[in-house]
């Protein structure tokens, strides 16, 4: 008995925790290249909507795509969302080799792979549907929520080692980064909503969708500071994402507040505090320049990493589990002798 909980504890832990980070980083590349697909107008590279099997999961009817830029890029796209989706079945099969008590982290491994597995059919759906506001926004959304659970699983196992840190302890600090979590995620969601429109509304003879339907004024809009409903839906789109950026920026900075306050900070917070003002310049560039690739792709990564911080910083201040170690071990049950 205690050398399969030895083994559990240490050897499986071990390799879990590896491919955890692996595929963490693999992620985070897998949402930089679907940036990459986005600014390069590569959504459709191998077919347009409509086209069945022969556009996804093949491309332009081919297994291997033509030498040919935008179905490359496309493809490469697919092939790291293949290579995270193998990285999690392999994560899904060391995690059922742990003990029955590790429940976090065996349905946190299952969480991931029916995440991975909806990732790719909603990728699909969008490709068949001509990249539709909605799927394009979902589909961004659900990436963000696999990284969140694959944070959630490294976080597990890390509880599980020696010398883990301690959690933060300060009233209300937690709840403020909860929310600070999903507000965070909503405008996430809501820049993504914007790359959906990007085929709509012209202006100078350049269809730009929502990207630019304020013109380059920030963070005033059209005269205006959020004049909703005054010029159409694009405009509507635009604000509702700077609506969710300035109440996302107060709910942050009263976490930061409350932390110096509560003289709990630490470098969890000193990361999302850099990140968020990273976040929002390259978000008023990204509307004073125009509609640059570099720009777009570099806010799509602060805002993936800041998301990634926040719910980093909402597990520190989280209780911790009990280490595997300190848990009392189940009676076994023996045959009385006869």
């Amino acid at each position: 008995m205690g050398r399969v909980q030895g083994r559990a504890g240490g050897g499986d832990l071990g390799l879990l925790r590896r491919l955890v980070t692996v595929t963490i980083f693999a992620t985070l590349a897998l949402i930089v290249v679907g940036g990459v697909v986005r600014v390069s107008d590569s959504g459709l590279g191998c077919g347009a909507a409509g086209s069945g099997l022969e556009g996804w999961p093949l491309c332009g009817g081919r297994a291997l795509p033509l030498i040919q830029e935008n179905a490359v890029i496309e493809f490469s796209h697919r092939l790291l969302a293949g290579v995270v989706g193998l990285l999690i079945l392999a994560i899904v099969w060391q995690a059922r080799k742990l003990p029955r008590s590790q429940t976090l982290l065996r349905r946190g491994s299952l969480l991931a792979g029916v995440l991975v597995l909806a990732q790719a059919g909603l990728g699909g759906l969008t490709v068949e549907h001509n990249l539709e506001d909605e799927l394009v926004a979902a589909h961004l959304g659900l990436a963000m929520l696999l990284l969140a659970t694959l944070i959630v699983l490294a976080w597990a196992v890390r509880r599980e080692r020696p010398g883990a840190p301690r959690p933060l302890a300060g009233r209300g600090l937690r709840p403020l980064a909860v929310a600070a979590s999903v507000l965070i995620l909503a405008t996430v969601v809501a820049g993504g909503y914007i790359a959906g429109t990007e085929e709509e509304g012209v202006r100078d003879g350049v269809a730009n969708g929502a990207h630019l339907a304020c013109g380059e004024e920030f963070p005033g809009c059209l005269d205006g500071v959020l004049p909703f409903g005054e010029h159409g839906r694009l405009v509507d789109i635009q604000l509702a994402h700077r609506a969710l950026v300035y109440v996302t920026t107060a709910t942050l900075l009263g976490l930061f507040g409350l932390a110096l306050y509560r003289r709990v900070w630490s470098r969890e917070f000193s990361t999302l505090a850099l990140l968020l003002a990273l976040q929002l310049m390259l978000g008023a560039l990204n509307v004073w320049l125009g509609k640059d690739p570099g720009l777009i792709l570099a806010h799509l990564t602060t805002g993936t990493l800041l998301w990634a911080a926040a719910v980093s910083a909402t597990l520190r201040l989280s209780p911790a589990p009990a280490p595997l170690a300190t848990r009392s071990p189940q009676p076994e049950t023996s045959a009385a002798p006869a």
